[in-house]
């Protein structure tokens, strides 16, 4: 369900959408509930014909269902069938992933995540409900909004498919009385479960239901977590275009009313699926698109909940909406769309402002203000010029509330005073632009008619308006256009660089010194930087540096530093890496006299930029004039790794909180990588909505600003300072309106759709308090999409499977891996207590009145665990009092040894981990344990056999000393030549 389900992961999306109460009206009778022919459930055509007398586009309006009555009776449906009604959570959500409640079942997450105990084991709601990824479409659509109000039903581990499919088939049909003839369904194109019910369990014909993809009909959470496919119900329109190429996205025809989404399975890590213990349910029906169908209108905001708004717009604007043209139309419908969204956002606290919630309050406010004012709407519309319009638009749709939402009233004064003040503000800045505007329009027009030339609004003018009064040049086209004139946007972008150029230090007199204390006694200037507006340019060498001393002229193959008087050069700051190119001295066409690359450029002294590369052909000399070319190519790399950090940044903050700062950056060709501050690593969950922001952005495609003003101004702007740079008194600042404004030096792209793609592909801590994100965009991002999807290939291709399957099969390959090594692990242990019970016999035994048993051997090539298992056998077989020592060589310049001691033995002072260590290191090595039991190994097997003879002779010395001294006077111990200690008496 293309716009009722998200369209991206729960934990990353940040759109809107919502919905409106009205007045109560009369209830449509229920129809009678038949049997589809040969089916178990249906509705018959006849059934249903009085009810909804053909709903199809174009027919008269038919508003006796109102949209107050749809959401009762669907609440009131799903009451009788067990479900406790609860209500709208607020547009702020407790989830800190989200701005705002873009879903029915954001408030059921928690549960669904089974974060939190279920309180009832079904539920349903009306939530009104907030996304603004479609706003550019409001008006333009007949189903998109960015206030919605979403119908739902939910099952928390209760029933499944087959409930929710049948009920949704009855609610529509029986309760709403729809045809079963206009419905169509689609279903994932896996999903055979939810294919066979709606076939043989509802009846509905094959041929209308269709099988979609993961793109269309699978729901995730996110990265990780609860996920599962969909399944749609559509309303068709014009059913008499018949079956033949059929499109459910084809809105002309169609339109997506219903989204069951089934919740079976569980996402891990490594992306592959596992069964739910509790299945979910969670649906969605768009109020906005049933009333649409029930009330016989051909777009959404005709339905009594808008058109009410649009109705008293047009009363203000004295434009009849019947009567209006297509732009009027457009305009009244995107402000009965907005009022709706403003009004329930201010109510439920969110304040206009520059940032988060605030900042979607204020851009629909001033989105509705500029097209009010394009309607014609003076004032407050009723012949207050200094007053505002929105309070009375907003009073509507209070009105429209009062029955779903009474406790809207209660809050009323701050709404309408705080939409009256927002108002106020931004049209002080509007009319101001527009009385120069209107000046300069005449002008253009009247220089035109005399000149016989095409109307155009200089750029300087343009520029003019948008610096000093802040009028927005997207508004000055607009209004341009209506009046006929064109504007001189090229002329427009040299003044804003122009302005960028300001914030250059003033030239100055610098004494270099290089290399070896060797000085570069001319004086030479700052560098003048070409590279904002051009990638080539004519510049003169000031001085030649080699080695860190100057020279007068470097030849072929030297490595050299070049000083220009000028450079589109980047030099490297604001860790953005310096650029790449060439420098020629050109010799008549395509022919070169010299030609350098340079591979860097730092900045020295001040401003000055040096130019690192080697000389590729001929010679270069002081005070000759070069072309300077910068490679195109990686300085567009750059450009978009340098504002992906900027949109990176402003992610940060909105994810993890304004508290977080940059700690260091690298912008480079191949990647970018940003350095902050946070006590804590990143949760999958909230990298996948940093992404996910990003890249909202760069779909947004925003042009960027940037402009120079004094550094007071810009930080009381909001503007945020790179980490490390120091700024002069005036500065450069980087907008991407509505999301991001740096002082910054870099080079940047114009737009932000020039980024194309954004992915972080590690995050990590770096030190204490400081996380690292890396990440690649643009050109890198393909690469690295590319470079992921031939591994895959490669991977696939190996395993014999399907990407899909790949997950599956690794896992059970490593299973089988497992499996494997345990079972050889058990087979070398095995063994090894084998070779350890046929060594037994070899055991001594050293005491007087009670003999330790003392066994010291090497057990070959025997790995550390087996010979662990044999030790342990050996020591329980021996009995108390016993010392076991084994060694082995398990590979090239390896040794494992073992040292265990019964307790009788641990008794008389003896440790195995003591013991052990001094026979490790003659064995290269080391190692220790418990006093019963230690385990070291070594590098020198060489070294084994003797090392052993040496525990050998130790074992029984100590043994030997331990025995004399705690044995009565009136025994001795002898040691005969045998190694064996006999008794005898004193």
């Amino acid at each position: 369900m293309e716009s009722l389900k998200l369209s991206q992961p729960l934990c990353s999306s940040h759109g809107w959408k919502s919905l409106i109460p009205l007045p109560t009206s009369r209830v449509l009778p229920k129809s009678t509930f038949h049997i589809y022919p040969n089916r178990k459930l249906g509705l018959s055509t006849a059934s249903v014909q009085s009810a909804t007398d053909e709903l199809v586009e174009g027919k008269s309006k038919d508003l006796s269902v109102s949209g107050d009555s749809i959401r009762r009776r669907f609440l009131d449906f799903y009451a009788a069938r067990g479900h406790k009604v609860l209500p709208s959570a607020s547009l702020v959500p407790d989830d800190p992933t989200v701005l705002l409640t873009i879903a029915g079942m954001l408030q059921f997450k928690p549960i669904f995540l089974g974060q939190v105990p279920r309180q009832v084991s079904r539920a349903t709601t009306a939530q009104r409900c907030i996304r603004t990824n479609d706003v550019e479409n409001v008006g333009r659509t007949t189903r998109h909004h960015t206030f919605f109000e979403m119908l739902g039903n939910f099952s928390f581990g209760d029933y499944f498919k087959k409930e929710a499919i049948q009920w949704a088939w009855e609610l529509s049909t029986v309760e709403f009385g729809l045809p079963a003839d206009r419905l169509w369904i689609s279903v994932f194109e896996d999903d055979n479960e939810a294919f066979e019910i709606w076939h043989d369990e509802v009846g509905v014909p094959v041929e209308r239901i269709k099988r979609m993809g993961e793109e269309d009909n699978f729901w995730t959470s996110g990265v990780t977590g609860p996920c599962g496919p969909c399944s749609e119900i559509y309303y068709d329109f014009h059913p008499e275009r018949g079956y033949a190429a059929i499109d459910l996205n084809d809105d002309t025809r169609f339109i997506e009313f219903y989204n069951l989404v089934f919740m079976e399975f569980n996402k891990k890590d490594d992306g592959s699926l596992e069964p739910l213990k509790q299945k979910n349910i969670d649906t969605g029906l768009g109020l906005e698109r049933m009333a649409r169908i029930l009330q016989k209108v051909s777009n959404n905001y005709e339905t009594d909940l808008i058109y009410p708004i649009i109705e008293k717009t047009s009363e203000l604007a004295k434009v009849p909406y019947g009567l209006a043209d297509d732009q009027s139309k457009l305009n009244l419908k995107i402000i009965g769309d907005h009022m709706r969204a403003v009004v329930y956002l201010i109510s439920d606290g969110v304040v206009p402002s520059n940032i988060g919630r605030g900042y979607v309050v204020r851009r629909l406010i001033r989105r509705a203000v500029r097209t009010g004012r394009m309607l014609g709407i003076k004032g407050d519309g009723q012949g207050n010029l200094e007053g505002a319009f929105l309070p009375t638009i907003a009073g509507k749709v209070i009105e429209l509330s009062n029955y779903i939402y009474p406790d809207l009233k209660d809050r009323i004064p701050r709404i309408l005073e705080e939409l009256k003040r927002e108002e106020l503000k931004f049209v002080q800045t509007l009319e101001r632009g527009e009385k120069y505007l209107d000046q300069m329009l005449v002008e253009s027009l009247l220089s035109a008619k005399e000149s016989g030339t095409t109307p155009c609004l200089s750029g300087k003018d343009a520029f003019l308006l948008y610096d000093t009064y802040g009028f927005p040049v997207e508004i000055t086209a607009e209004v341009a256009e209506e009046r006929g004139v064109s504007i001189d946007m090229n002329g427009f972008d040299i003044e804003m660089e122009n302005q960028r150029r300001q914030s250059q230090a003033a030239h100055s007199a610098v004494k270099l010194s290089m290399g070896n204390s060797a000085d570069v006694t001319k004086d030479v200037g700052d560098t003048k930087f070409l590279g904002y507006e051009t990638l080539s340019a004519t510049a003169v060498v000031e001085s030649l540096i080699v080695n860190g001393s100057p020279v007068l002229q470097v030849s072929e193959g030297s490595e050299v530093e070049v000083l220009l008087n000028r450079t589109p050069f980047y030099a490297e700051s604001g860790g953005q890496i310096g650029d790449h190119g060439f420098l020629y001295i050109p010799q008549g066409e395509n022919h070169y006299k010299a030609v350098m690359e340079i591979i860097d450029v730092q900045k020295s002294m001040g401003n000055i930029f040096v130019h690192k590369g080697t000389i590729k052909e001929g010679a270069l000399e002081v005070g000759r004039e070069v072309e300077a070319a910068v490679d195109a190519r990686l300085r567009q790399r750059a450009k978009v790794h340098h504002t992906a950090t900027h949109l990176l940044q402003s992610a940060l903050k909105k994810v993890i909180g304004q508290e977080t700062s940059q700690a260091g950056s690298l912008v480079a060709f191949e990647r970018l990588r940003f350095d902050f501050n946070f006590h804590r690593p990143l949760t999958d969950s909230e990298l996948t909505e940093i992404e996910s922001l990003v890249n909202k952005w760069v779909g947004d495609a925003t042009p960027l600003q940037t402009k120079v003003m004094p550094l007071a101004d810009a930080k009381g702007a909001g503007a945020i300072a790179m980490f490390g740079e120091k700024y002069g008194e005036e500065v450069r600042v980087v907008e991407v309106p509505g999301v991001s404004m740096e002082l910054c030096g870099g080079t940047h792209v114009s737009n932000t759709s020039e980024i194309r793609g954004f992915k972080i592909i590690s995050e990590q801590g770096i030190a204490s308090g400081i996380r690292r994100i890396e990440a690649v965009a643009g050109d890198a991002f393909i690469e690295y999409v590319n470079a992921r999807d031939y591994y895959m290939k490669q991977l696939c291709s190996t395993l014999k499977v399907k990407a899909e399957e790949v997950t599956n099969r690794v896992d059970n390959l490593l299973e089988e891996l497992r499996m494997t090594r345990n079972e050889a692990s058990t087979l070398r242990e095995k063994a090894a207590v084998y070779k350890a019970s046929m060594m037994a016999s070899k055991a001594i035994s050293v005491g007087t009145s009670q003999e330790v048993r003392v066994l010291v051997e090497s057990m070959e090539d025997t790995d550390a665990d087996s010979l662990k298992k044999a030790a342990e056998y050996l020591i329980e077989m021996l009995e108390d009092p016993a010392a076991v020592i084994l060694g082995s060589c398990p590979g090239d310049e390896k040794v494992s040894l073992v040292a265990a001691f019964t307790p009788g033995v641990v008794n008389l002072g003896i440790q195995a981990g003591k013991f052990i260590g001094p026979i490790a290191k003659l064995c290269g090595g080391g190692g220790g344990g418990r006093p019963n039991f230690a385990q070291a190994g070594g590098r020198k097997p060489e070294n084994l056999s003797s090392a052993l003879e040496k525990a050998r002779s130790e074992i029984i010395s100590v043994l030997s000393e331990k025995a004399i001294s705690q044995l009565p006077i009136r025994t001795r111990v002898t040691q005969t030549p045998n190694s064996k200690l006999i008794r005898a008496e004193s």
